[in-house]
């Protein structure tokens, strides 16, 4: 047993006769620990992304919504003839008519004949 960890301890199977079986599964393993470290990440980039985008999304939803309200009370009657007061346009007092067109008719070839 003691032996066993003293030869540990001094690396002596990296060294033997058939070390290259050993070295071929440790560089393997060196590599699976890059491929796994490299990967958490790419990870965690991606959800700090996902975190800033829905933060963005919040944010111009609120703004939206702040726009929006700002354009319904500036579309209001009462803000309209308020600002054209100020120009010197009033509202008329005369409700407005409805104009009526009426289409004449076209009369066909045949009737244009006949008369």
């Amino acid at each position: 047993m003691r032996g066993g960890v003293y030869n540990i301890l001094k690396a002596r199977f990296l060294v033997n006769e058939d070390a290259t079986k050993n070295w071929r599964f440790i560089l393997y393993i060196v590599f699976l620990a890059i491929l796994m470290i490299a990967n958490s990440h790419r990870y965690d980039q991606k959800i700090f992304k996902i975190a800033d985008l829905t933060n963005e999304v919040k944010e111009l939803r609120s703004e939206f919504v702040d726009k929006r309200s700002e354009l319904m009370k500036l579309r209001m009657e009462s803000t309209v003839s308020e600002k054209m007061e100020r120009i010197g346009i009033v509202p008329s007092q005369v409700p407005p008519q409805k104009i009526k067109v009426k289409k004449t008719e076209e009369k066909s070839f045949f009737q244009k004949i006949w008369q």
